[in-house]
């Protein structure tokens, strides 16, 4: 895609959304780090059912290291997966306690080093609880980046790193939560919804946009 098609591809998604963010519902750093990883495979509405009834319990990471495995997982066993998280959640707050003083690091490599944090996660967290312009690549954006031939790529990893040449630095902090919100809701995989969508004269992928082109 050319860099003036890539300008105004994000361009028209501002205009529609000028401030994006996530759905995930959380009040700190350390409950946006608790969503995301409960959100693998599962859906922001399904976390955030049972994220309303764990925080108010355990809103800290004291409080959640205090509660523990056993304790967290009756809370998310609405979740897939929900085993695993449970473990990775009461593990990954009781090192913030004992080796971050009770804050969530803002950095990348301390953050991937948490139980259940990969770099997907990590970057969720960078970009919107401490405005570092990262790029989360998640099924949607790795969907749209290479339907339409913003940032194609082989598997996610290349994607992030066609984006972070793309993107021009206006667009950065924002292009994780505008893609996402334009795959969930317009993009989708089955069945894209392109007569409502507002950059299908951008897109490449001609064959999914007859009734745009």
């Amino acid at each position: 895609m050319k860099r003036q098609d890539v300008i105004e591809l994000f361009s028209r998604l501002r205009e529609l959304d000028p401030h994006p963010t996530t759905e995930l519902e959380y009040g700190t750093p350390f409950q946006l780090l608790v969503a995301v990883t409960l959100s693998a495979q599962s859906t922001d509405v399904g976390v955030n059912k049972v994220t309303r009834r764990l925080f108010p319990v355990a809103p800290t990471p004291q409080a959640m290291a205090a509660l523990g495995e056993d304790g967290i997982r009756p809370y998310i066993a609405s979740l897939g997966l929900f085993n695993g998280k449970a473990r990775n959640v009461a593990a990954l707050s009781q090192i913030i306690v004992e080796q971050h003083d009770g804050e969530v690091p803002a950095d990348r490599k301390a953050l991937e080093a948490l139980p259940g944090v990969g770099r997907k996660t990590a970057n969720v967290v960078l970009n919107t609880a401490f405005g570092v312009p990262a790029i989360a690549v998640d099924t949607h954006i790795f969907r749209i980046s290479n339907r339409t031939g913003l940032a194609p790529g082989k598997d996610v990893n290349a994607v992030e790193a066609k984006l972070e040449k793309v993107v021009p630095a206006e667009f950065k902090q924002d292009a994780h939560h505008w893609l996402i919100l334009h795959g969930r809701y317009v993009c989708k995989a089955r069945k894209p919804d392109c007569p409502q969508c507002v950059i299908s004269d951008l897109c490449r992928c001609k064959s999914k946009t007859p009734a745009a082109h």
